[in-house]
């Protein structure tokens, strides 16, 4: 497979608030817009909020949202009332790691990679 771009989509029980809390709340740029949906900017990748759902995600979803600061990220967010599901911490893997829901409980975990992780190191001269 040769894959050209790929895009995440999500099918929100209330497309205005989802749409607000991406744009607003997480501050998330717009890449495009069309009749009943919103694409944004997502880092390397790209979140469509379109259409509409039933119930909500299955708590196997989770969206994974790399930051630079994940402590100053994860305070503003709780400052403007978002779901906190798990307070930053580092995980046994290395990682910083900090948990918020969006408005149907899309569970998001906003990450940083420390500086001295294996993620992090130039392995071109090894």
């Amino acid at each position: 497979m040769d894959v050209l771009a790929s895009r995440l989509i999500l099918r929100p029980r209330d497309w205005d608030r989802s749409v607000r809390f991406y744009r607003d709340v997480l501050g998330l740029a717009i890449a495009r817009e069309f009749p009943g949906g919103t694409v944004f900017f997502l880092g390397q990748g790209l979140l469509e909020v379109s259409g509409s759902a039933g119930p909500g995600p299955s708590p196997d979803q989770v969206l994974w949202v790399q930051v630079r600061d994940v402590r100053a990220e994860f305070e503003q967010l709780r400052e403007r009332g978002v779901t906190v599901l798990a307070e930053p911490e580092r995980k046994p893997w290395g990682l910083d790691e900090a948990w918020i829901a969006d408005p149907d409980g899309m569970r998001i975990v906003l990450v940083e990679i420390p500086d001295d992780h294996p993620l992090r190191i130039d392995v071109r001269n090894l």
